[in-house]
């Protein structure tokens, strides 16, 4: 971890395109609870079909504009709009996709811890305190390199099937790694009693695994912030999948 104002920020031309930056509380894993300013940037490959943040890529439910913002930018804005010792998550979209060394050196200048949450798809480029993997088996599958340096990992299970299809994407991920299974969003609203048991049973039957959920999506907390999208986009673009 880069230690507080002795960071050096590397000068750099590189614009970030933000879709959404607002000040919450990490909603799921490790950090749960945890104050955090998340910045989410936009453009995301894989498509996932029950992806909650499909404005960030769903050609349906583009922004009318996406901003783009360089590291300094961004970190002030960090600065005024979060206290000191909150966190910051980059996430997406799909932020392994742009290269973070700007921005994450910017942000440890201010002392804040940064995390990002990612598929793993590409090379990781920057100074990441905390890396939750989300793989996506049906999609392109995580790096090794970037599994090898997971902290923790979040399966999102919509069928039975997809515990263990996310389970074979992880060949090399540390033994202290924490591992969550999330039910997807809509399975979780629903109470899909067929995925929250086989979540139940594999946690049961595999002590490493954790039963994980989105506890944000209760409170609503990231609605609070001035910033945040507040449009009703539907999972993965999809009506019948409900928002």
């Amino acid at each position: 971890m880069s230690t507080g104002s002795k960071a050096e920020v590397r000068s750099s031309s590189t614009k970030y395109p933000v879709y959404e930056r607002f000040y919450t509380w990490q909603g799921e894993g490790v950090h749960l609870g945890r104050a955090a300013y998340f910045i989410r940037l936009y453009g995301c490959p894989q498509h996932c079909p029950w992806c909650d943040s499909a404005g960030t890529w769903h050609p349906e439910y583009r922004p009318e504009s996406v901003g783009l913002m360089d590291a300094a930018a961004l970190a002030e804005a960090v600065a005024a709009e979060s206290p000191d010792g909150a966190v910051v998550i980059i996430t997406g979209g799909e932020p392994i996709l742009f290269d973070l060394v700007p921005l994450t050196d910017a942000l440890h200048a201010l002392g804040r811890r940064v995390h990002i949450e990612t598929s793993g798809i590409a090379p990781l480029r920057g100074d990441l305190d905390w890396m939750t993997l989300s793989p996506k088996p049906s999609q392109k599958w995580p790096l090794p390199a970037v599994v090898a340096r997971a902290d923790e990992v979040k399966i999102i299970v919509h069928d039975p099937e997809d515990i263990q299809a996310g389970l074979d994407t992880l060949g090399g991920l540390r033994q202290d790694a924490v591992i969550w299974l999330h039910p997807e969003w809509s399975r979780a609203r629903e109470r899909d009693m067929r995925v929250l048991n086989a979540i139940t049973e594999a946690v049961k039957a595999n002590p490493r695994l954790r039963a994980g959920y989105q506890m944000h999506k209760l409170y609503r907390a990231d609605n609070l912030d001035q910033h945040s999208d507040k449009r009703l986009i539907p999972l993965g673009g999809d009506t019948a999948l409900g928002y």
